[in-house]
């Protein structure tokens, strides 16, 4: 609210100048002439086209100013068998990048990716701002479905978010904040969000505009959260591949 003000008293101050050159002169502040007031645009406003790619994933943060939305990258390459963290990970969120690559080993068959990846591919994950420090395990289930999207070749739905903690076995645990990172969602022109179960009480504090404007998926396993996210299900990429 500070800023705000700040900013206020900036408009008025070149609204009185204004004045005092011209005591009759008029002034309107509209969307369209706001930068002659308060100078070049600062922060750039959220791309609002979101295409399905492969192995980009929106994620969703809390902040202690709000929510945010939160990408996250995944590059597979030929290699060893090496992961690369990136974008100034805390150490539960790199945790939750290695409980993310240990249940795609687990799944591989399943989920018809090489099951020996782990040998034969470097695996780099980037969540892009590195500037900005990043930790918490909510990001689990986003860094599993950009895994898994990056090694099968299967893009994810560009106007779906999700939040929510994995385990080893697929389990997808409640998270904080939803309230604040349903916001993000929103804002960012997001349609899904993927939940965890145990977050459906929590609806019920979220603005009913944020509401209206989202259908909240919630799930328990992260075998839910790729019927959701990813375009086409494996079986069908597997079965393409063999017509």
């Amino acid at each position: 609210m500070r800023q705000l003000e700040r900013q206020l008293a900036k408009i008025c101050r070149k609204t009185s100048v204004r004045l005092a050159e011209d005591p009759d002169c008029r002034t309107s502040v509209t969307e369209k002439n706001l930068e002659e007031f308060l100078g070049a645009r600062k922060f750039r406003p959220e791309d609002e086209k979101h295409d399905d790619a492969v192995g980009l994933v929106n994620g969703l943060a809390w902040t202690s100013v709000g929510g945010e939305l939160l990408t996250v990258e995944t590059a597979v390459l030929d290699g060893s068998g090496k992961v690369e963290l990136t974008g100034s990970l805390g150490d539960v969120m790199k945790e939750s990048a290695r409980a993310a690559v240990s249940y795609v080993r687990s799944r591989a068959d399943k989920l018809h990716i090489d099951k020996d990846f782990y040998k034969n591919k470097d695996i780099h994950i980037h969540v892009p701002e590195g500037a900005v420090p990043k930790d918490g395990p909510s990001a689990g289930i986003t860094m599993t479905t950009c895994l898994v999207s990056a090694l099968s070749g299967i893009p994810v739905s560009g106007t779906t978010a999700m939040t929510g903690e994995v385990t080893l076995r697929g389990r997808v645990l409640p998270i904080g904040g939803l309230k604040e990172k349903s916001m993000a969602a929103y804002k960012a022109g997001m349609k899904k969000v993927i939940i965890p179960g145990g977050n459906v009480p929590d609806l019920e504090k979220i603005d009913e505009a944020v509401r209206a404007g989202l259908t909240f998926l919630p799930v328990k396993t992260v075998d839910e959260v790729l019927d959701i996210a990813l375009v086409r299900s494996p079986d069908e990429t597997e079965a393409a591949d063999h017509a």
